[in-house]
């Protein structure tokens, strides 16, 4: 994967309530980490159709793995092209170099 192809910009949000430095919990969202990615929406190709066990997934993202940052399903990424929720997390070819990230977009009610 190289730099040409993660054309994306992203950033990794955690959801989950955080303590300020005084004590009190801050309900929101945290920016853990703005990445370059690149990001494939869903499609009829044959890769997306073997992935019949991620039927709800609607984009995929690779980026580069960073060190002192472990992704999960409890949280969110961001880009121009909207809000996804994070449904699998996977180290492409067990390498510690890229990750692989299946989500699906988070709707907006209203």
């Amino acid at each position: 994967m190289s730099y040409g192809k993660m054309n994306t910009f992203c950033d990794i949000i955690s959801t989950a309530p955080t303590k300020d430095a005084e004590g009190f919990v801050t309900h929101g969202d945290t920016v853990m980490a703005s990445i370059r990615a690149y990001f494939e929406p869903k499609n009829s190709t044959e890769k997306w159709s073997n992935m019949a066990q991620f039927s709800e997934a609607a984009a995929l993202f690779r980026f580069r793995k960073l060190p002192d940052l472990t992704v999960t399903p409890s949280m969110v990424i961001t880009c121009d092209t909207g809000r996804y929720e994070i449904l699998s997390v996977e180290d492409v070819k067990q390498r510690g170099m890229y990750m692989e990230v299946l989500a699906k977009k988070v709707e907006g009610s209203g």
